[in-house]
């Protein structure tokens, strides 16, 4: 029995920047899974912050520098799947911890699904549970996103998900590897988002499906201010400005209304409502930046580097 439920192999790839304990936690985590890990390969940006005699203890580790000038979101990640020849391809981000055993195994099993259509799965994608310094808004905000229920998402459901239909995350995502070379990887140039993009091209253009594993746990969220909040909302919208083959014609601005109402209600419903106004001024500036970034090709260029995460990505030839 447990011969047939590990005969697929698993290799984790972590694009890291600049690591630190979180990392190490991470390495720990993974290799007390019930499911067992083959490799662990690391695409870590700049070598001078990469310490090897801090990863001694890892098993099957191998380390791969690229500069930042070289990062790219989908380029790293299919730089990274390159060196590898399991199965099972699980990403992760290096600020993502596994909150049990199950993590890898509860993956596994979300490929190991198909659609209503008999679609296959390709990507599985875990759980985010908040940080315990996460604060009370971005707490609601996770289960929003994570609820308690696992779904498989099809071309079906995109009429009642929208855009919610590609939603998933590299945080912690496993991908069917045949599947991923065949449709050629992630988008090999991105700001960001390259996991919705291959979602969504497997969901519209491959009659393919997307899982969402409720039961494959880990620990992530960040408290971004307002600016931040503004700028990854750009850099969102830019990548969907790029891909309109996939995310044409869908909207995703009645989405992130939907949210601002339900945590407004779940705020009031926990006695917090102080913390309402803070709530619809993130909201704004989240808009803001989305609308911006479906504009970028209109602005200034000194405007775009103001307003993106990544400048790095604006400075390469496109």
């Amino acid at each position: 029995m447990e011969e047939k439920r590990q005969e697929k192999s698993v290799d984790v790839i972590i694009p890291v920047y600049k690591p630190d304990k979180k990392l190490q936690l991470l390495l720990k985590r993974l290799g007390e899974q019930s499911y067992p890990v083959r490799r662990i390969i690391i695409m870590n940006t700049e070598r001078s912050y990469w310490k090897d005699e801090e990863y001694g203890w890892v098993p099957n580790l191998e380390v791969h520098h690229v500069t930042k000038e070289e990062f790219d979101h989908g380029g790293t990640r299919n730089q990274g799947a390159g060196y590898s020849e399991a199965d099972i391809m699980v990403f992760m981000t290096d600020d993502a911890v596994p909150a049990d055993g199950n993590l890898i195994g509860a993956l596994v099993k979300g490929l190991d699904q198909t659609g209503k259509g008999g679609e296959k799965v390709v990507l599985a994608y875990g759980r985010q549970l908040p940080n315990p310094d996460c604060a009370l808004a971005e707490q609601y905000t996770r289960s929003f996103n994570y609820p308690e229920q696992s779904r498989v998402k099809t071309g079906g459901d995109l009429k009642e998900l929208g855009i919610k239909t590609f939603f998933a995350s590299n945080v912690c995502c496993a991908y069917d590897r045949a599947a991923f070379l065949e449709a050629g990887g992630f988008i090999k140039r991105t700001i960001f988002n390259e996991d919705m993009i291959y979602a969504g091209n497997a969901v519209r253009h491959r009659g393919q499906a997307v899982a969402y594993a409720a039961d494959a746990n880990v620990y992530h969220s960040h408290n971004y201010g307002c600016i931040a909040q503004f700028k990854r909302n750009f850099d969102l919208a830019v990548s969907q400005a790029d891909h309109p083959e996939v995310f044409e014609g869908i909207r995703s601005e009645g989405e992130g209304i939907r949210l601002v109402k339900k945590t407004c209600a779940w705020l009031l419903k926990v006695k917090k409502p102080w913390l309402i106004p803070g709530v619809i001024v993130k909201s704004g500036f989240k808009y803001m930046g989305y609308l911006m970034g479906k504009r970028y090709r209109s602005l200034p260029e000194g405007l775009v580097l103001s307003f993106t995460m990544n400048r790095e990505y604006w400075k390469k030839e496109r």
